[in-house]
């Protein structure tokens, strides 16, 4: 965005990760302000909002892109791991819209940006807390889309797979699936700036679904065809012992 001459307003609860970032977006070229904001606390996305419009009166594209890990079986993993998922990777998207929608509403015309993921998509076991979160993100942005019809503001829900970043660092989860979790985030041929790229031609286009990976594009369109099947060979797969090794991490 900040290539395209983007003036951006970028808000992390990790202070020296959003200064990173902003010192990426000026070496583009980009116009920054920053803000510490929690997105659990919806008074403080509020004021993220409020700082947009302050200062470029308005807003035109929101991507809600906050978001943590949980992995392992239901029953399993805390509830205290549980809520810690669910406010941040859904609650943060639900105050973002909630504090950025009516404004783009008001304006009429603006894009939301909904990073969910594939997992939101397709339910794998083991990661129940995760797919949870990222299937609301992917209702809640269906849901939008119905919504702002017609009103110039626009809704994608982005669905990549695994990619290059560093969610595995604060992933919460036993030491065998931290371990998977890492390998298959640093060894994925795609990287952050490969899925913004597709993600913001979705955007253009007004796609409500941008999945960029063929793996997940292949996955979706299995489950689509076979319904339960898929979920029969699924857990099939799970329990195999070649699966069980990998998922233990001998």
């Amino acid at each position: 965005l900040a290539a395209r001459g983007a003036r951006l307003v970028l808000s992390d609860v990790d202070e020296a990760g959003l200064e990173e970032t902003a010192k990426l977006a000026r070496a583009e070229g980009g116009e920054v302000v920053t803000m510490i904001c929690d997105v659990r606390d919806p008074e403080q996305v509020e004021a993220v909002a409020a700082r947009a419009d302050e200062a470029f009166d308005g807003t035109d594209i929101l991507v809600n892109n906050a978001g943590v890990a949980v992995a392992g079986a239901v029953g399993v993993v805390s509830l205290e791991d549980w809520r810690w998922q669910i406010d941040i990777n859904l609650y943060g998207v639900i105050h973002g819209c909630h504090a950025f929608v009516p404004r783009m509403r008001k304006q009429g015309h603006g894009w939301v940006l909904n990073v969910a993921s594939a997992a939101g998509l397709l339910s794998a076991p083991m990661m129940g807390p995760y797919n949870v979160t990222k299937a609301g993100v992917v209702a809640l942005s269906e849901t939008l889309y119905g919504e702002l019809d017609g009103t110039g503001v626009h809704v994608t829900a982005l669905c990549p797979t695994f990619f290059r970043t560093r969610i595995h660092e604060s992933a919460r989860a036993d030491e065998a699936l931290r371990a998977q979790t890492e390998k298959l985030v640093t060894k994925s041929k795609w990287t952050a700036e490969a899925v913004a790229d597709v993600a913001l031609r979705g955007l253009e286009r007004g796609d409500l679904y941008v999945v960029p990976q063929a793996d997940g594009k292949v996955m979706w369109r299995a489950k689509r065809l076979l319904g339960q099947g898929f979920h029969d060979f699924v857990g099939k797969m799970t329990r195999s012992p070649r699966i069980s090794k990998w998922l233990s991490g001998r």
